[in-house]
């Protein structure tokens, strides 16, 4: 694995249980600031199975990113852990975005 990829899923994996991150922060939290469409790269190519807690990132309006039965997957994971996720993917930042040190 490379640095790049190092990075971003060690940032991803420190997102707690019930919170939310996006893209564009855990690529500024890793270290490399503008690179929120690589964050949504890697997370696409993720085996079957990681246990990385790909569903607690989602983009900077606060939506799910995904469509159709991925949408509706990465919906129900985050309600499970009590997130509110609103018709359409829709979760509210001020209310469940995640920084380090929290």
């Amino acid at each position: 694995m490379n640095e790049f990829l190092a990075q971003i899923f060690a940032v991803i994996h420190q997102i707690p249980y019930g919170r939310v991150s996006t893209y564009g922060d855990i690529a500024k939290f890793a270290g490399y600031p503008g690179y929120a469409r690589q964050v949504g790269s890697a997370l696409k190519k993720l085996p079957q199975g990681s246990q990385l807690p790909w569903h607690r990132v989602i983009n900077s309006q606060g939506k799910i990113s995904l469509q159709g039965a991925d949408l509706s997957r990465q919906m129900e994971k985050l309600r499970t852990e009590g997130v509110d996720v609103q018709a359409g993917g829709k979760v509210a930042l001020r209310q469940y975005r995640w920084q380090p040190g929290e």
